[in-house]
């Protein structure tokens, strides 16, 4: 077995390098993330060189067997419950990056015939497809929280039936909602944030191997066998652009950001609706803390993360948009700070998600505070002017009649349903007896009898459909399932 050089590039070059500057540019602390995609390609990448009779199989059999015993070494391997858990080695060398890394240890491992392995590609393509593969696998992951998370919130709607609450808008009471109304816009949200994250996932799903450091690899490679071997759709069409392609980094950040944004709007309505003027909902314990002063204080810490994380995970998109602005063609050391963006965002968002997940099952909802919000403040006054519209009063006069009525009413403490009829022809003399039953809390609902409204009948409706939405996500994604204690595991060491 022969010494193996410091350097994957030490030929060229006589002078040691400065010591800062060496640790300084070294990205083996953060890209050691990419264990198993290194592997994965590596293999795809002997199989390839197979093909190419520059391996025999004797020799791929061997690096493969290689590369699977640092994997067993250095990677928590998947156990049964109750089983103690083999604990891997930690990933202690004096490697460059992980390229280095993987190619010292199958050296160590095999000997020289692990040399052979970096044979028609460079470093400029792995990692161009280690990102891939890592960010291909970790939206799966983070697809399938986003699943359990909108499979929490439609338990939820069905739990709540036909509860009502105020909705708002520029946070002022705007009309009566059913509490599953509510829920389920959240569910949208997340099924888009899905779909964004499947977009990114079909649009990176090309295999860069075989694009060389910039130009092709020198050898007469079949590059659809390391393709097909990762389960990529194709090829990359340009040796250029897959080692400098750093688009689907941004665009994965970019979907995170929108999950941050709606984990966001949902942790603030939480945050609010908890608060005594509100008194919406019970905080789970589980997901509170107290105050080291106040013993009476129970505090929103997990909504208030949730809403500060978005900064990190927007913070991560932005870093890379700045890194990528005017490089030149084709692969820059640049490159290297796009990595840690996507380690800590991956992570942020996983941890966020799956505990996003566990909180929304927890919450109390106090729907009879709920109703009651919704019984003052005049929120029937788009029914009652809709009373109108069915009398034949043009929408703009019925406004101005309801407006008229509301003021009367304010003036004397009353809301609609308590005027008189004798008061309300007052203000028109299309008011009858009936005006009554068209504004109570059920008909104030059910007037909004439209796809996508508030009508009970048109929500029962839609929470069938949200839950055969949610269930198809589940269906697809339900198998990334990480195991019980290496579920916690991996989405808290996402990219450590």
């Amino acid at each position: 077995m022969s010494e193996q050089p410091l350097k994957m590039w030490s030929g060229r070059f006589r002078e040691p390098l400065d010591p800062v500057f060496d640790h300084w540019q070294r990205s083996f602390k953060f890209d050691r993330a990419l264990l198993s995609q290194e592997a994965a390609a590596s293999k795809a990448h002997a199989r390839a060189l197979l093909a190419a009779s520059i391996l025999n199989e004797s020799e791929f059999q061997t690096i493969v067997d290689g590369l699977d015993s640092i994997l067993d070494r250095f990677i928590q391997q998947p156990h049964k419950l109750g089983e103690k858990p083999h604990q891997p080695e930690a990933m202690n060398a004096d490697a460059e990056d992980i390229h280095h890394f993987v190619e010292m240890k199958l050296v160590e491992a095999i000997g020289d015939l692990g040399l052979k392995l970096h044979t028609g590609r460079s470093r400029n393509e792995q990692i161009a497809t280690d990102l891939r593969l890592y960010i291909r696998f970790r939206i799966d992951v983070l697809i399938a929280h986003l699943g359990a998370w909108a499979a929490a919130l439609v338990e939820q709607a069905k739990t709540a039936g036909d509860a009502v609450m105020p909705s708002y808008t520029h946070l002022q009471r705007a009309e009566p909602v059913l509490v599953a109304h509510w829920l389920l816009a959240y569910v949208e949200m997340i099924l888009r944030d899905a779909s964004r994250l499947e977009d990114c996932a079909r649009r990176l799903n090309y295999c860069p191997l075989g694009s060389g450091a910039v130009a092709g690899a020198t050898l007469s490679l079949d590059r659809t066998i390391a393709a097909e071997e990762l389960s990529f759709t194709a090829p990359t069409a340009n040796s250029m652009d897959a080692t400098s392609d750093r688009d689907f980094v941004l665009e994965y950040l970019q979907a995170l950001t929108f999950v941050g944004l709606h984990a966001s709007r949902f942790a603030e309505e939480m945050t609010l609706f908890a608060t005594a003027e509100f008194g919406f909902i019970e905080l789970p314990e589980a997901f509170s803390t107290g105050s080291s002063a106040m013993p009476q204080k129970k505090n929103p810490d997990l909504t208030e993360l949730v809403r500060g994380k978005v900064g990190r995970i927007n913070g991560a998109a932005q870093t890379v948009t700045l890194l990528l602005k005017g490089l030149p063609l084709a692969y820059n050391k640049d490159m290297q700070e796009t990595q840690e963006p996507v380690f800590e965002a991956t992570r942020t968002s996983h941890i966020m998600v799956f505990l996003l997940a566990k909180f929304t099952a927890a919450l109390k909802f106090r729907t009879d505070r709920m109703k009651a919000a919704c019984e003052s403040g005049y929120l029937n006054a788009m029914a009652a002017a809709t009373y109108l519209v069915y009398k034949g009063v043009p929408f703009r006069k019925a406004h101005e009649k309801i407006g008229n009525a509301v003021r009367f009413g304010l003036e004397s403490g009353r809301e609609l349903g308590k005027l008189t009829l004798d008061e309300l022809k007052e203000f028109g003399r299309e008011f009858e007896q009936d005006f009554y039953a068209a504004v109570t809390l059920e008909a104030t609902l059910d007037c909004h009898d439209v796809i996508g409204g508030t009508a009970r009948a048109r929500v029962r409706q839609a929470l069938a459909e949200a839950e055969t939405r949610v269930k198809a996500l589940a269906d697809i994604y339900g198998a990334v399932s990480l195991g019980n204690e290496e579920q916690h595991h991996e989405v808290s060491h996402a990219g450590a």
